[in-house]
């Protein structure tokens, strides 16, 4: 169609029957056969293993049925998703890692009736029309939807356990619920095609997460490599359709790994402070929970490794264990066993704990922030402050050490009234365990008037409940808003974005 202004001369506007004629040679001729053929060809030529990829194949070799070709040829659809394939160079991707110069090439073909009876046969274009518009399609809406990385997945096959077996295991590093892939999601990708509702579904499969786009306009004017190379991976992490985010909450606590800080939001209120966190070996997994009880001056369970490491070859030296003021205890009935009678078996045995007594000296602090994890991962206090003026915090053995544990208690109560907080304080700082037992609170007061060895066991306070319970996010972003709103950058830590790079190579140009 021509605009009544345009002066170009219709090329149809004398046609005449015998201009049809050419039409209705064999080039022209669409065989449902012939394009299956071509569409197995094109499946054992393909290799790309990614999930889209994998279901792409068995759609098509358990004989799916048509999605973009029929006798008519190929509709708008597949504009609309070529015009959303188009803009993925601004994502960072490579369009033709989505096939986009063959769909572009082959659509063009088809339109201009440019076939000949080799390469570009009217079957072998409608074949590849078919396999690539699903390939991309498939291949755009999962990573939009659901991201390009695997987490769960990746994550957790990442450290394998040393051991003597022959089977590899791996700590496990993740274990944030999140949405994946499954066959009701591919069963509605496929039926939004054959209903015309492309349009709607492309749209609605992009990232809800704010920061995502923060990060694609940043990508724009960002051209060191090194920096892209960051903001894709953090990109990616906002791909992920988490069952459970901050912004969801007027509450909540957030540990960012990478910054080795601690952010508890409380409306338009909030606290910060430094943490320690686990080291490359020992590394502090992600999670989300929801912190449910604070105990004060715990008693810890030292971890196995610690005890094989340190501890087992200490056996008969009375005084290490007495300084530490760890004791042995039988697992099933908390027996305590008498330092006499503990032997190394004992201690290789899982049916024995070594514990740490609670109080001064205690590796967990004065205080314990627990919440439901299968790691046996917590948030307490240190008695090595001196680790918070360090760069790297990554000192611990997965648990997070907080720089400002009272006023992180204070921020977890509901009813911060001064009975339940100056019993806290005390606590906190009473000499439980340690040469006097006088709190250190009081000893400041010359004239507070308790001797060296009183205790006032009134103001002792050993567990506080968390009501209500006050999420927990522990989170792994190299870039991430301080509370100003201004994006930071921080170390790859834990070296997680080279691994998360290492699968986005896959959508980049060569």
């Amino acid at each position: 169609m021509f605009s009544c202004r345009e002066k170009t001369t219709n090329p149809n506007i004398n046609l005449t029957l015998s201009d049809f004629d050419k039409l209705g040679t064999s080039a022209y001729a669409l065989n449902s056969h012939r394009i299956r053929a071509y569409l197995d060809v094109m499946i054992n030529a393909d290799n790309d293993s990614m999930a889209a990829d994998t279901h792409l194949k068995g759609y098509y070799s358990n004989k799916g049925g048509f999605l973009w070709i029929d006798r008519s040829g190929v509709d708008n659809r597949a504009d609309i998703l070529l015009n959303y394939i188009r803009r993925v160079n601004e994502m960072g991707f490579s369009r033709n890692k989505f096939r986009y110069g063959q769909i572009e090439r082959d659509l063009k073909r088809a339109r201009e009736l440019d076939f000949d009876t080799s390469h570009n046969s009217i079957n072998r274009v409608m074949a590849r029309l078919e396999y690539n518009l699903t390939k991309a399609y498939l291949r755009y809406v999962i990573g939009q939807r659901f991201g390009y990385f695997n987490p769960s997945y990746e994550l957790n096959r990442l450290d394998p356990y040393d051991g003597d077996s022959t089977v590899v295991t791996y700590r496990k590093l993740f274990d944030i619920p999140m949405e994946k892939p499954n066959r009701v999601f591919y069963a509605t990708a496929m039926r939004k095609i054959g209903v015309d509702s492309v349009a709607e579904f492309l749209k609605d499969i992009q990232p809800k997460n704010k920061l995502y786009w923060t990060f694609y306009e940043k990508l724009k004017d960002t051209h060191s490599k090194s920096q892209r190379i960051k903001i894709l991976c953090n990109m990616e992490r906002c791909r992920w359709r988490l069952k459970d985010y901050p912004d969801l909450h007027d509450k909540y606590v957030l540990v960012n790994i990478p910054s080795f800080h601690l952010r508890a939001v409380d409306g338009k209120k909030y606290l910060e402070m430094r943490i320690g966190c686990g080291s490359f070996e020992t590394k502090t997994p992600l999670l989300t929970s929801a912190i449910m009880r604070m105990d004060i001056n715990p008693q810890w369970i030292v971890p196995r490794s610690i005890i094989k490491k340190s501890i087992i070859n200490r056996i008969g030296n009375r005084s290490y264990f007495e300084s530490h003021r760890f004791f042995v205890r039988e697992r099933k009935t908390g027996k305590k066993i008498s330092f006499d009678k503990v032997t190394k078996e004992m201690l290789n045995s899982s049916d024995y704990l070594v514990v740490q007594a609670g109080g001064v000296g205690n590796s967990l602090g004065r205080i314990i922030f627990r919440f439901n994890n299968s790691f046996s991962v917590f948030i307490h206090d240190t008695d090595q402050h001196g680790v918070f003026s360090q760069e790297d915090r990554g000192v611990s053995h997965g648990c997070v050490r907080v720089q400002k544990p009272f006023s992180l208690a204070v921020f977890m109560l509901n009813d911060k009234n001064e009975a339940i907080t100056s019993k806290i304080k005390y606590s906190m700082t009473a000499q439980i365990g340690g040469e006097s037992i006088v709190s250190t609170e009081d000893k400041r007061n010359d004239n507070s008037g308790l001797k060296k060895d009183t205790l006032n066991h009134s103001r002792i306070i050993s567990t506080v409940n968390v009501t209500p319970k006050i999420p927990l996010f522990i989170t792994y972003f190299t870039l991430y808003p301080d509370i100003e709103g201004n994006i930071k950058s921080f170390s790859d830590v834990y070296g997680y974005d080279k691994v998360i790079f290492s699968t986005l190579k896959n959508y980049l140009g060569h």
